[in-house]
């Protein structure tokens, strides 16, 4: 096969387990929105719980509607703002939702389960007037049900600081709202602040990233316990030698200095490698860093295998993932990319076929 991701569902499961018991006493809702970031969203969903956690999370109504058509009970939270058609499809699927404005709850169901959200400091979705988010869930109470109260952290990852002007901000309001409704559900840790702050697992934490085993710090996951699920692999499908001053890829941006054998993987650009990889990546291939040369094109990459080859056509090559001693992170290929590593997983493509293993 041209490209395949292959995700290790045992991975998800422990690394679920491992989130499920750093937040403990608090409950685990995995996040399993933009197709489980990249990992494929049903079957995620079905190890992250098999792992431990009790929620799941999403971003949009459809979302919500596909883990119920897969046969996923439990439930569901969407976190997105919703259009009025898609509150319809958010309510069919038995999700709870996201509250902030009065007019919104004014046109829900009796009934509706529903989540309070205080804008603390991500600037986005939520009201950032206490008073305000308190009339929104005496709203609620008043003919739905109340079930969560919520937050979003904007800096868990990089400044500790903010984050706990935020926690200043949302615990007071948090604990006098839960004080008036007992069973409320009070939640703000992501991934970041669940491994960095215990003060702010609250009743449940909404783990994403780190669930697929990738680092919420950008570094390495092992120092967390987490195990990445996801390997991108492809295949040398072509291996030619090239003389000096012969080139490989579109606009000759690798031209050989010195006798060297090219390799051409089939997988570009429309598998989601990107194209700013050009002349700026590694690839595993016979368990050694080849480096990927010229321009990365839609369906093609190639990779430099040296003077002596040293790859036989057929022979696997891994973009992210571990082969033999060696092993690309999805943080390194962010890093090369400057971006982050939610990005490089989200971006592979429905071109490539996911492949389950344990």
């Amino acid at each position: 096969m041209r490209a395949q991701a292959r995700i290790d569902l045992g991975a998800i499961e422990r690394n679920a387990a491992r989130l499920a018991e750093v937040a403990g006493p608090a409950a685990l809702c995995a996040v399993v929105k933009g197709d489980g970031y990249g990992h494929g969203m049903v079957p995620a969903a079905r190890a992250a719980r098999a792992g431990g956690a009790t929620w799941l999370a999403v971003a949009t109504a459809g979302e919500a509607r596909g883990l119920r058509e897969a046969g996923i009970e439990g439930p569901v939270l969407v976190m997105g703002a919703l259009a009025p058609a898609e509150l319809e499809v958010a309510l069919a699927a038995r999700a709870d939702v996201v509250a902030w404005r009065e007019a919104f709850v004014a046109g829900l169901p009796p009934g509706t389960r529903v989540h309070v959200k205080l804008d603390t400091g991500m600037g986005r979705l939520g009201t950032r007037d206490p008073d305000e988010a308190n009339r929104v869930a005496a709203r609620v109470a008043d003919g739905h049900r109340l079930v969560g109260a919520m937050t979003h952290f904007a800096t868990a990852d990089d400044d500790p600081a903010f984050l706990a002007e935020q926690l200043a901000r949302f615990t007071p309001w948090a604990e006098a709202l839960k004080a008036a409704h007992p069973d409320l559900l009070v939640h703000a840790a992501n991934s970041a602040a669940t491994l960095r702050e215990p003060a702010a697992c609250f009743d449940l934490v909404r783990c994403g990233i780190a669930v697929y085993g990738m680092d919420p710090f950008h570094e390495d996951p092992a120092a967390h316990g987490l195990e990445p699920a996801l390997s991108l692999v492809s295949y040398v499908a072509e291996a030619k030698t090239a003389a000096p001053g012969q080139s490989a890829g579109y606009g000759r941006r690798f031209i050989a200095a010195e006798p060297t054998c090219v390799g051409t993987l089939p997988i570009g650009y429309a598998d989601g490698v990107r194209r700013g990889l050009t002349n700026n990546a590694d690839v595993l291939v016979g368990g050694r860093r080849v480096p990927l040369i010229g321009t990365v094109s839609m369906d093609n990459v190639t990779v430099d295998l040296g003077a002596a080859g040293g790859a036989a056509v057929g022979e696997e090559a891994v973009l992210i993932g571990r082969q033999g001693d060696e092993r690309i992170l999805a943080e390194e290929v962010a890093r090369r990319l400057d971006t982050i590593n939610y990005e490089v997983t989200c971006g592979i493509s429905a071109r490539v076929p996911r492949v389950y293993e344990r």
